[in-house]
């Protein structure tokens, strides 16, 4: 099994499709590294990952929008191909199985993930689970005063 993990920033607003019945939210992810050539200069290169998340639930949407940081996890495809200057180029895509919203966007607090990472994991990306509205375990009950006789 290959798989392939990403944490980035949106690179524009995700598009929900509906096709053959089932739904897909559709989203790019851009990451930058930035390093030192041998010369020393200040080099950088960033990496876009095309992502289709195929869910039955697509609550998570709205907060998909261009500049949330997400970290994306699922399995990766690469497609070469010649582009318009003849040139050969790839694509690198991603059937994403597990999200994660990591913040809000960088220009503004509208649109940004609900308080608390909201994740979101799908099942052979076909069913999803929000925990964030998963049952909430009561928090244990506050100890008793100990007893000065404890053995220890």
């Amino acid at each position: 099994m290959i798989k392939l993990q990403v944490i980035g920033n949106l690179g524009k607003d995700c598009i929900v499709k509906e096709v053959n019945g089932k739904n897909v939210i559709n989203f790019s992810v851009a990451h930058t590294e930035r390093f030192k050539d041998a010369q020393g200069n200040q080099k950088e290169r960033t990496t876009w990952v095309e992502c289709a998340y195929w869910t039955d639930r697509t609550a998570i949407s709205p907060y998909l929008t261009k500049g949330t940081t997400v970290y994306a996890e699922g399995t990766p495809e690469a497609d070469a191909y010649m582009n318009k200057d003849n040139q050969a180029a790839a694509t690198l895509r991603m059937r994403v199985q597990t999200i994660q919203l990591l913040g809000g966007r960088n220009n503004d607090n509208q649109g940004a993930a609900p308080a608390g990472n909201s994740n979101y994991a799908g099942n052979n990306n076909y069913g999803a689970a929000n925990a964030a509205s998963a049952p909430r375990q009561a928090a244990p009950a506050a100890m008793p005063e100990a007893a000065d006789d404890l053995p220890f």
